[in-house]
C-alpha cells in the first residue's frame, strides 16, 4: 500500500493516468474541507485520474506575516482524516518558504502542478491566491489551464446558518471554550497531543493523579475543566485506549500557577505513563477555571468534575 502522506511534490512517483490536484491548507479537516475531499475523489474517479491533495507547511501566515497560527491539526493527522475520507488520495506536503512564495503563478503552475505533479485538474477554492504578491486566482488559474491543457475548477463551498465552515471558524469556538461550536463545523470532538512529562505531584497528593502534557502542537481551547477521553500513542502511530479523563486548561489559580499547562486526570488509572505520548479529546467543558478557598473546596469540586466526566461518558457508551 503506497504511503498517503508525501514530503515535497517532486517526490512523488510519475503518474501515466495524470492527476487531479486539490489545494489547500485544510487545517482541522472540517466539514467544508469533507465536502472538497469526497467532491475531488469522485471527479478523479469520473475522469480516470489519481486525486493528489497539495498542501503547505509550515502554514504561509506564519512564513508571510510573521504571526503563530494556532493549527487545529498537525499535517500527519490532516492527512490520516483526508485518506479516510478518500482512501485512494496522496496528500503531498510542499514546504512554504518565502522564495516559495515569491514564485510567480505561472511558474508555481509550470514547475510544480504540472511538472511534478503532472495535473490534468486543479481544484481550488473560490478565494485561492497563490504566487507573488497573491497575483494569481482561480481567473488566472482557469486562464493557464486553457494555454497548458489542463482544467480549472472551483471547489464546493459549505455552512450552516452561521456561515462557510472555515479553520478560522473553528479556531475561534475553540478559543472561546464554545466546543458546541467547534464540533458543528469540524463534525467531530477536537483533540490534542502531547509528551508526559513530570509535574509537581499536587495532584496525586489530592487524591487524583494527573499526566502533566508538553509539546503539545495543537491549539489547546480556552482555559477551563474539560470531560474527554485519553488514549496512548506510540512511535507507530498504534493507539492504547485509557478511559475517560477529566482534564484541566490553565494556570491552576489555587496554588498561584503562572504557566499555562494541560493536566489530564484519567479516571481509575494511576499507572505511571512519564515520557509517554498522550492524546486527550475534548467532549465538553464542564466549568471555567477558578480560585479556590482552601483544600478541601478544590478537593469536592474536583470529585464534581470527575463524576461529571464519568456520567458524559456512560451517556456515550
Amino acid at each position: 500500500m503506497q504511503a498517503p502522506l508525501v514530503c515535497g511534490a517532486r517526490s512523488v512517483a510519475s503518474k501515466a493516468a495524470g492527476t487531479l490536484v486539490l489545494i489547500g491548507n485544510f487545517d482541522g479537516v472540517h466539514k467544508g474541507h469533507q465536502k472538497v475531499v469526497r467532491a475531488a475523489c469522485l471527479e478523479a474517479s469520473k475522469r480516470g485520474l489519481n486525486p493528489i491533495a497539495l498542501t503547505f507547511d509550515p502554514h504561509p501566515a506564519s512564513v508571510l506575516a510573521g504571526r503563530t497560527v494556532p493549527l487545529l491539526t498537525t499535517v500527519a493527522r490532516r492527512a490520516r482524516l483526508m485518506v479516510a475520507l478518500c482512501p485512494e488520495l496522496r496528500v503531498v506536503v510542499e514546504p512554504f518558504t518565502r522564495e516559495f512564495a515569491a514564485e510567480l503563478p505561472e511558474q508555481f503552475v509550470r514547475e510544480l502542478l504540472i511538472g511534478a505533479l503532472e495535473a490534468r485538474v486543479v481544484m481550488v477554492g473560490k478565494n485561492f491566491h497563490f504566487g507573488r504578491d497573491r497575483a494569481g486566482n482561480i481567473e488566472v488559474l482557469g486562464a493557464l489551464g486553457r494555454d497548458l491543457g489542463f482544467e480549472a475548477i472551483a471547489a464546493p463551498l459549505a455552512g450552516d446558518e452561521e456561515g462557510p465552515y472555515s479553520s478560522t471558524r473553528a479556531r475561534q469556538a475553540l478559543a472561546a471554550g464554545d466546543l458546541p461550536d467547534f464540533f458543528r463545523v469540524v463534525g467531530r470532538h477536537h483533540a490534542v497531543c502531547g509528551r508526559i512529562v513530570p509535574g509537581d505531584g499536587r495532584g496525586r497528593t489530592l487524591g487524583f493523579p494527573t499526566a502533566n502534557l508538553d509539546q503539545i502542537p495543537e491549539a489547546l481551547p480556552a482555559h477551563g475543566v474539560y470531560a474527554g477521553s485519553a488514549k496512548l500513542v506510540d512511535e507507530l502511530g498504534t493507539e492504547a485506549y485509557l478511559g475517560a479523563a477529566a482534564v484541566n486548561v490553565g494556570v491552576r489559580p489555587t496554588f498561584d500557577g503562572q504557566r499555562p499547562g494541560v493536566e489530564v486526570h484519567v479516571v481509575g488509572f494511576g499507572g505511571d505513563l512519564y515520557g509517554q505520548s498522550l492524546c486527550v479529546e475534548f467532549w465538553a467543558r464542564l466549568r471555567e477555571e477558578r480560585r479556590f478557598a482552601g483544600r478541601a473546596e478544590l478537593v469536592r469540586q474536583i470529585e464534581l468534575d470527575i463524576e461529571q466526566t464519568i456520567d458524559l461518558a456512560r451517556r456515550r457508551s
